[in-house]
């Protein structure tokens, strides 16, 4: 048995979501505060136990409770909901423990779930409490509101519990029916353990409050897993030699978690051995008390735990945790719960890039080591991880990401500024692109996805953390974006944004999974004008009758002709959700002495030169020729040499970057920026009005 779907309700972030869970490993990404670890504490409140605080109603339910309050309208009062769905092997022990969840019994069936319920066991009771403590004032309030009056003195306990439904889902249609709650719990516990290994690691040598010494966690991982020693009482008389056996026996128990943590590459074949010694008093001997030490084999030296750096032990206390509460698992004698969760929260603290990116593979060995002991290899829990590390990403199936995406409540006002105060979760297993056609070549749905994963893979792409893409041409707009972003729109600073070079051919190969997203992404492109005749050899811009040879133009705009790209208005460069706002060059007037002339660009280098002109023309920025007096001669020669093979793009980039700091920023790109501040932050306050 499995889980395989949980839905989650009026739970925080979490107003109504569902989420696939993988047979193996699922993993949990998206950006700060996005519901990532409200999503694992439902578990927590649930399923062990935690308490509740009123604080984990979702915002629009709180005032909804606070309604409830004022008026005694049942229909407001809110509830928090997990549903969790289990697959399910109806030949199998699973169906005599899950009979209990099966209301109608079906010929076929291969999930059946259980729904918890966090909700008012009395609310006429609560109402009256809570209006006896807080009457009305003569005029007409009350001194504290529903919400405020369940978070003291743990009225909120007093008040709600959590009562079970059976669920069953037959031929698409949903059936609920109440449980006893002792037989829901009993159930409930027969079906699933849930284990946790925390974001909240202070790993060090201190005993303190929040601190976990590992010698601490291999002794707790001694006393709870592994066969205890047999302490005569002449260790009271000769405690030496106790010692000195229980470190020994120590040796022998320790042996197989020893191999493993060697097995996750540390240490390294360069850093010293691990070795634990008994240190303890005859009082304490038959507590399991340990130290970890650090050996130096050749020179006989041995140095306390604290002399080791943190992503060392951050490392090892998550392999003896997960060992420890697979352990727990398999060697549960009575009624041992049919499947296992293991959440683990942030695994990268403190770990290098290399160690990350191998991380799950190590955890499975753990596990796999563990299971093999307990002579059941078959016996594996599911792991959820959530992070925000890419390089772990890197390694994952795209299929196993859930993607949590901040977004505004549901019955918020469109036409007002937007809190995001909700979360939405997307299961990248759904996400299949649409065929595309790429120039002359017919791409496949499946080979858009190979290529996403395989772009997302080499860059370690840290797209599902951000608030928002800017996909660029390539190297010089990449290098010249944040101080493009400093001069045009310095607001965007303040969120986090994730740039990635992918060219006119490609940009638009993005589109599908950004829109499935939902994430906002800039697409800053080039015109690319080529002869509408012939091969369609590169041309000037401005010439009659040019097309754009851009694929991404093309596919996103269904635009063919350069006249008719620069024709477009900014709605049009938009896309209909407002996600999506694509720009590139546009025609850029230039001025000097008497002379006026329009040139367009059509890349990145010709707009930069011709809107910084008077900096081209005094040297301050060297396109490496002399630049000719007049205007039009100007142009076909900037023209010229930025076509030319020896032209070298990033050089003239970091160029740019190395002299003076006045130049312009290009007008398209200007556009596009200050539409995705906006987008992202809503317009920029009137500096006037505030001062006022």
């Amino acid at each position: 048995m499995k889980v395989n779907e949980i839905s989650i309700r009026n739970f925080r972030r979490l107003e109504d979501v569902s989420i696939q869970f993988e047979e193996e490993d699922t993993v949990f990404v998206g950006p700060n505060n996005s519901g990532k670890t409200s999503a694992t504490a439902v578990f927590r409140c649930f399923v062990a136990g935690k308490d509740f605080r009123v604080h984990d109603l979702s915002v629009a339910r709180m005032a909804d409770l606070d309604k409830f309050g004022m008026d005694g309208d049942e229909g407001s009062l809110p509830a928090i909901e997990l549903d969790i769905w289990f697959s399910i092997d109806p030949s199998g022990i699973e169906f005599g423990r899950a009979f209990s969840l099966l209301p109608r019994l079906s010929d076929e069936f291969d999930r059946l779930g259980i729904r918890m319920r966090y909700s008012a066991v009395d609310s006429t009771k609560m109402r009256a409490e809570y209006t006896a403590a807080y009457p009305l004032s003569p005029e007409g309030v009350r001194g504290k509101r529903l919400s405020q009056y369940l978070a003291m003195d743990r009225n909120l306990k007093r008040h709600f519990d959590v009562s079970f439904l059976a669920l069953e889902d037959s031929d698409g249609e949903l059936v609920a029916t109440p449980l006893d709650k002792k037989e829901g719990t009993s159930i409930l516990q027969s079906l699933l353990k849930v284990d946790f290994v925390d974001a909240q690691r202070n790993i060090d040598d201190d005993e303190g409050h929040r601190s976990n010494r590992l010698s601490a966690a291999f002794a707790t991982f001694y006393r709870k897993n592994l066969e205890q020693a047999d302490v005569a009482s002449a260790a009271h008389e000769v405690i030496d030699e106790n010692n000195r056996k229980l470190t020994e026996h120590y040796a022998s128990q320790f042996e197989g978690i020893m191999k493993v943590i060697r097995g996750l590459g540390v240490p390294s074949i360069n850093d010293r051995e691990l070795k634990i010694v008994s240190s303890l008093s005859p009082e304490a001997a038959l507590q399991g008390n340990t130290e970890l030490l650090y050996v130096d084999a050749h020179r006989n030296h041995e140095l306390p735990e604290l002399y080791n750096g943190l992503g060392f032990k951050n490392l090892i206390y998550m392999a003896i945790q997960a060992r420890h509460f697979h352990s727990q698992w398999i060697r549960t004698a009575k009624n041992r719960p049919l499947c296992q969760i293991i959440f683990i929260e942030e695994p990268e603290v403190h770990l290098h890039a290399q160690v990350q990116q191998t991380f799950i593979a190590n955890i499975w060995q753990v596990i796999a080591a563990s299971a093999k002991e307990a002579g059941d290899e078959s016996l594996a829990p599911q792991l959820v991880v959530t992070t925000h590390s890419s390089h772990i990403l890197d390694t994952v199936d795209f299929s196993k990401v859930r993607y949590f995406r901040r977004c505004a409540l549901g019955d918020e006002n469109p036409d007002e500024p937007k809190i995001l105060n909700a979360s939405q979760v997307h299961s990248l297993r759904n996400f299949k692109p649409d065929p595309m056609e790429v120039g002359d070549e017919h791409v496949t749905s499946e080979q858009a996805l190979e290529f996403l994963k395989r772009y997302l893979k080499l860059t370690h792409c840290d797209l599902f953390f951000a608030d928002a893409a800017i996909l660029v041409e390539g190297s010089v707009e990449k290098l010249l974006l944040p101080s493009m972003i400093d001069k045009t729109s310095p607001r965007l600073r303040t969120v986090y944004l994730t740039t990635l070079e992918v060219g006119g051919a490609y940009a638009h190969r993005f589109a599908g999974l950004l829109a499935f997203l939902k994430i906002p992404y800039l697409i800053v492109t080039d015109l690319d004008s080529v002869e509408a005749a012939g091969r369609h050899p590169a041309c000037r811009a401005d010439q009659p009758g040019a097309l754009t040879s851009n694929a991404s133009l093309k596919e996103l705009l269904s635009v063919q002709t350069v006249a008719d790209l620069l024709a477009l208005t900014s709605e049009q460069k938009s896309s209909a959700d407002n996600n999506l706002y694509v720009t590139f060059q546009t025609d850029v007037t230039v001025n000097e002495r008497d002379a006026t002339l329009d040139m367009r660009p059509r890349t990145i280098e010709e707009s930069f030169a011709y809107q910084n002109f008077h900096m081209v023309r005094n040297g301050e920025i060297s396109l490496g020729i002399d630049i000719p007096p007049m205007l039009d001669a100007s142009y076909q020669v900037i023209y010229d040499r930025i076509r030319s093979s020896g032209f070298k793009k990033t050089d003239f980039a970091m160029s740019v970057l190395a002299g003076p700091d006045n130049w312009l920023v290009p007008n398209y790109i200007s556009e596009g920026l200050i539409w995705l501040e906006n987008r992202l932050l809503g317009p920029a306050p009137d500096i006037q009005s505030v001062h006022e």
